[in-house]
């Protein structure tokens, strides 16, 4: 703001000397209220816009094996706990997952709004995703006909296949305590290479640059800025640990090998 003031006023000053200084000055705070304000409502659209679209499809993706679960829609339940969702935004996540659930629910116009919304922003792509493979494992597994429409959703949002791959690598190592302590599995040390997206064959130096890169690009307060809601601050922390852990679990089993 101080900065505004001066560079707006230097700008006045050539023009109209003192009295020139105190308008720029004012002209200067006003243009940075107006940006900010400006800022503020653009992050608002991409949070309101985020949430309901993530629980409109995840309706869908529930209903995708033809039936939604008990736990299926405890899951979308204790969603709105987790994301600390207000009386008003229960209500809209609500009637949206009911939207997706209908058959006449459009599933890739629901997908191309989003992209409009969060301006295809890759790491706000990838989160929605993360919720809704979250949301259809609920009951324990991901079915064929649910993976099979995790695959169209992350094609809709313009994300390669993989990306259903590794966050379904990321949540067998969440339920099966990966990278925690111990002798990892041949099967645990398999998701742990398709969650960090590098091959067996990797170098110790390019398994590095993938596992920084990864956590970089998912850092919670990189994502806020972008306009991940606030409420969800947490899965993008647990997304992270579930990187390190997988990052732990390669390097555990290399320095075994070694």
């Amino acid at each position: 703001m101080l900065f505004a003031v001066i560079v707006g006023g230097l700008i006045g000053y050539q023009f109209g000397r003192f009295p020139g200084f105190i308008i720029g000055a004012i002209v200067g705070v006003a243009l940075v209220k107006f940006l900010k304000n400006r800022i503020r409502k653009g992050l608002e659209g991409i949070q309101s816009g985020f949430l309901e679209s993530v629980f409109a499809v995840m309706g869908a993706l529930c209903k995708a094996d033809g039936v939604v679960s008990a736990n299926e829609i405890k899951a979308a339940e204790s969603l709105f706990d987790r994301f600390r969702l207000s009386g008003r935004q229960r209500e809209a996540a609500k009637a949206a997952f009911e939207r997706g659930k209908a058959g006449d629910f459009d599933l890739d116009a629901e997908l191309g709004k989003f992209l409009r919304v969060s301006r295809g922003q890759p790491a706000l792509l990838q989160m929605f995703l993360q919720v809704q493979v979250q949301a259809v494992a609920a009951d324990g597994e991901i079915h064929p006909a649910e993976h099979e429409m995790l695959v169209r959703v992350a094609r809709g949002l313009g994300l390669p296949e993989s990306q259903v791959d590794q966050l379904e690598a990321m949540l067998r190592g969440a339920y099966s305590g990966a990278g925690t302590a111990g002798a990892s599995t041949g099967k645990q040390l398999e998701d742990a290479y398709r969650v960090l997206g590098v091959s067996p064959e990797a170098s110790d130096a390019e398994l590095k640059r993938a596992y920084r890169k990864l956590m970089s690009e998912n850092h919670p307060d990189k994502l806020a800025g972008r306009g991940l809601p606030e409420s969800m601050r947490e899965m993008a922390e647990q997304k992270t640990r579930e990187i390190s852990n997988a990052y732990d679990v390669i390097k555990s089993s290399r320095e075994r090998e070694g």
